[in-house]
């Protein structure tokens, strides 16, 4: 799992800024009669519509003499990574699928669902005799070494395969944006505007591939394969607030009933750190993590607004270009991303001397996990997320911070948070949940503050201070409402699974 160096080998021809792909293996040698199909290995980014890793692969395609057609590959990570999510992620992972599938085949492009987890892409490959698997591009731990495993069996196996990886899901690409980790936002910031307008820019058409007249996938029953993964699941119940699907993101970004950019980004700039306010939020997050839409489309169609609420859309693409982009340039960057290793050792020096430091109160995860403190705040932040799959990112912040407080040492605050945010938070393992746990219990893209006990010059967040911010109460009683209206859904949800298993 070594970085990508700066400056990858271009691959050509294609649609795609040549720094955005890179190419692991370049293939070549093969003693076929034409060229053969390229596969898309669809990862992170599940979606058809402004996605570089399809075009670039569809570029590939066009381009062969003849023109070759182009298929998409889905794997089905197994145990311990993709069954370590629970129903709420896996079922919004495979309801947005579902529509993908639809849609792909609207469109002429095979759909592979493969059950069999990422060794099932080099069989694909094979099988089909692919000139070019492209896959797209994640920096977390389990979907680098997946991507390894079968580029390693592919050069033993099938050395005339080339493999292409492109990001297709950071506006600048992680390699080009920075070659080495980044201390904090203003370290990147900096680099990242050089080049901003190289890439932040209008998608293409997609290149008109061969027909697809080879080997056609397998039906999929959706209803089966989800209630099989579902059983296999932590019942960590769905959510109802937010649809999967390319369409129902778009809705979200620029719906004309509610949509983020045309009904509510105004108030971004004033009200987002306001936790009495959900409305101010963009709700992308979902969108996002499972790359349902794009996020150089959310900027693009910001940009274009831009004279509508200046500074609003200007905190917009704050977060959601260079904020987020951060959180990718750490984890992949560094190895221990998820871990007190990966502290700056300023952070890990001081958190290590108060490790000792009497707690007022320790709290053990199950106690966390239920909501059990002497704290209403930072049970309703607890709640909000384990009832509604989404807590506040203001909250966020304190509910870590409040952790490290409560528990025996950093590295298990650490670990508890992690796991917490991970099992109920729809966007969960995700390279801003692990980076927001980081920053918050670990001083992450931060500087020292005050020393003080259990804290040490971790910067520190306390009720009194949240008070002064927003109305605690106001935040309370929301929670509360979320709370009765999730447990009303579940009981109604129980009561229809019920009647449908006594119906003869």
């Amino acid at each position: 799992m070594t970085p990508a160096a700066a400056n990858p080998t271009p691959a050509s021809p294609s649609p795609v800024h040549p720094s955005r792909v890179r190419v692991i293996h370049p293939g070549g040698g093969r003693d076929t009669t034409g060229p053969g199909p390229v596969v898309y290995w669809m990862l992170r980014d599940q979606r058809l519509a402004d996605n570089w890793a399809l075009l670039h692969a569809a570029g590939l395609a066009a381009a062969a003499v003849p023109a070759a057609p182009v298929a998409i590959a889905f794997a089905m990570f197994p145990r311990p990574f993709l069954l370590s999510a629970r129903r709420r992620q896996l079922g919004f992972l495979l309801r947005g699928l579902r529509h993908l599938a639809a849609d792909a085949r609207a469109r002429g492009l095979p759909f592979f669902f493969l059950e069999d987890g990422p060794a099932a892409v080099r069989t694909l490959v094979r099988r089909l005799g692919a000139s070019t698997l492209v896959a797209d591009f994640s920096p977390l731990r389990p979907v680098r070494e997946a991507l390894d495993a079968v580029v390693r069996d592919l050069r033993r196996d099938a050395p005339g395969v080339a493999v292409h990886q492109v990001d297709a899901h950071n506006v600048v690409p992680v390699w080009a944006a920075s070659g080495k980790l980044e201390y904090s936002a203003k370290t990147l910031r900096g680099k990242m505007n050089k080049v901003m307008d190289d890439y932040l820019v209008e998608y293409p058409e997609m290149p008109l591939t061969a027909q697809w007249n080879m080997e056609m996938p397998e039906e999929v029953d959706w209803d089966a394969l989800i209630d099989r993964v579902f059983s296999e699941a932590e019942n960590v119940p769905e959510i109802d607030w937010c649809e999967p699907g390319e369409a129902a993101a778009m809705e979200v970004l620029l719906g004309s009933k509610d949509g983020f950019l045309t009904k509510r980004i105004k108030s971004y700039e004033a009200d987002r750190n306001d936790p009495t306010k959900p409305r101010a939020l963009s709700c992308l997050s979902p969108y996002l993590h499972f790359g349902q839409i794009s996020a150089q489309r959310c900027a693009l169609e910001a940009k274009r607004r831009r004279h509508l609420s200046p500074k609003s859309v200007d905190a917009f693409l704050e977060e959601l270009i260079i904020r987020r982009e951060l959180a990718d340039n750490f984890c992949y960057y560094q190895p221990h991303y998820d871990s007190l290793a990966g502290a700056w050792e300023w952070a890990r020096k001081t958190l290590m001397e108060h490790a000792a430091d009497r707690r007022e109160h320790i709290y053990t995860r199950e106690q966390l996990e239920n909501a059990k403190t002497s704290d209403p705040l930072w049970n309703a932040s607890q709640l909000e997320m384990v009832h509604h799959g989404k807590m506040h990112g203001f909250m966020r912040m304190y509910w870590a911070k409040k952790i490290l407080e409560w528990t025996n040492g950093p590295e298990e605050a650490l670990s508890v948070a992690i796991y917490l945010n991970d099992k109920y938070h729809i966007d969960g393992r995700d390279p801003s949940g692990y980076v927001g746990c980081m920053w918050s219990i670990c001083g992450l893209h931060d500087q020292g503050w005050k020393e003080r006990p259990v804290f040490g010059k971790i910067r520190y967040m306390n009720y009194a201070g949240c008070k002064r911010k927003f109305n605690v109460d106001a935040y309370i009683s929301y929670v509360k409402r979320l709370v009765a209206q999730s447990k009303k859904r579940k009981a109604g949800e129980s009561l229809d699974s019920e009647a449908k298993q006594s119906k003869p």
